[in-house]
């Protein structure tokens, strides 16, 4: 089943970033993620404690219970919804290390090289990379700002499409950082990861969960990186590098 495979994928980087010969490409991306992602969550959920103990202080004593409600709820969503975004902003500032880590990967994998290219071409090729990521960025906003409309107004099944769509956009960031290395459009990637939906949203769906769990998620964009690029080398590199 696609879906069990893709999510095999993504746990199949925690085998890799241990290997010889990329840890040095994963610490960059692991030192980004946990200096950003860490603190960012430590200052949210300081405001949302702040928010629950202005909304308490107006409630009635008789509703005061609502506080253990709401707080599950409302952290659920914070995680899978800020995480998301929260991913997309942090992979932008790590993408030309992301981008690095997943040729070495590839490399690792298959023994072949991408290209010849040495670490001056490797610069003159990061504003290309942030190029990548800026288009990403802009697939990914207007419909998260569609999606998460739904999320409130449409019980259930825009809870259901959010979940669906976080796992999809987590898929598009992690893979196409190997579908860029090789130069393939954006375009062509989305539709090569749409022929094998099952992968890309198991794969998606392990991403988040991960991402959801204090300090696991502290090492979720290296792990996705590499299992995503073993991904790339199995199901999509025969197809550019026949």
């Amino acid at each position: 089943m696609q879906i069990t495979q893709g999510m095999e994928y993504f746990f199949s980087g925690f085998k890799l970033i241990s290997q010889k010969g990329l840890k040095r490409f994963v610490l960059i991306p692991l030192l980004i993620n946990i200096l950003l992602f860490g603190s960012s969550l430590f200052f949210l959920f300081g405001w949302l404690s702040d928010g629950f103990n202005a909304v308490n202080s107006m409630l009635p004593e008789w509703l005061s219970w609502l506080e253990w409600l709401m707080w599950p709820i409302a952290v659920l969503v914070v995680l899978f919804s800020y995480s998301m975004l929260f991913t997309v902003i942090t992979n932008f500032i790590a993408a030309p290390f992301n981008g690095l880590l997943s040729e070495k990967v590839e490399l690792y994998l298959t023994g072949q090289k991408i290209n010849d290219d040495g670490l001056a071409d490797l610069v003159k090729d990061v504003p290309r990379m942030l190029g990548r990521e800026w288009t990403k960025l802009c697939y990914y906003l207007p419909r998260a700002i569609g999606f998460f409309i739904l999320l409130w107004v449409l019980p259930v099944i825009g809870q259901v499409l959010w979940v669906l769509f976080t796992c999809w956009m987590y898929a598009v960031q992690y893979k196409d950082y190997a579908f860029d290395n090789h130069k393939v459009s954006f375009t062509q990637m989305k539709n090569d990861l749409k022929s094998k939906q099952g992968l890309s949203y198991g794969f998606g769906f392990a991403v988040m969960l991960l991402t959801a769990i204090p300090f696991i998620n502290l090492i979720v964009m290296p792990v996705a990186v590499c299992g995503a690029t073993r991904l790339w080398v199995e199901h999509y590199r025969p197809q550019y590098r026949s």
